[in-house]
């Protein structure tokens, strides 16, 4: 959808590549960082400040009509993607015993992936019925419903340094 949005600007095609090609630069790149901190700091910050940053960076997307600010907001998309990825699926390790650990990280996989198709379809029908903005607008919607759940709802997975280890769900 991004790119359908970043053409109405009239933006060059090579402008809309680069736009679209920040956001997963800055995801990979950042998870380089994010997985290291997620095993300092815990999952639940990064899950929960990935989240809202996502929020935060969907509405700046919808907010711009501008290269400068479509920058910002996907540069900002992939930082929050950085932060969310690596410890959602360190969580899911955390918890799991090892003998269904990947088993749970497939189910983990199944339900992220088919958030992704339901999104699309969903973004798709609301800038069909609305407008690409209001699509927008309404990810940022959920990415902050969605991180406000995990403030109040997840637990942190990571054990404290010097506990011991992890300890697995049975």
């Amino acid at each position: 959808m991004f790119p359908l949005l970043f053409a109405t600007a009239d933006l060059t095609v090579a402008q809309i590549g680069v736009l679209v090609a920040l956001y997963p630069a800055v995801w990979g790149a950042g998870q380089l960082a994010t997985g290291w901190l997620s095993d300092r700091w815990g999952r639940k910050p990064l899950v929960t400040g990935g989240m809202l940053l996502h929020a935060g960076s969907l509405a700046i997307i919808a907010s711009y009509h501008d290269l400068t600010g479509w920058a910002a907001g996907t540069i900002l998309l992939g930082l929050g993607t950085a932060m969310v990825y690596p410890a959602l699926l360190a969580a899911v390790r955390d918890v799991a015993h090892p003998a269904w650990r990947g088993r749970a990280i497939g189910i983990y996989r199944v339900w992220r992936d088919l958030g992704h198709a339901v999104g699309a379809i969903l973004g798709g029908l609301v800038a069909d019925t609305v407008s690409l903005t209001a699509a927008v607008s309404t990810a940022a919607a959920l990415s902050l419903t969605s991180g406000l759940v995990v403030a109040i709802r997840m637990y942190e997975t990571h054990p404290a340094p010097g506990s011991g280890g992890p300890t697995f769900r049975t």
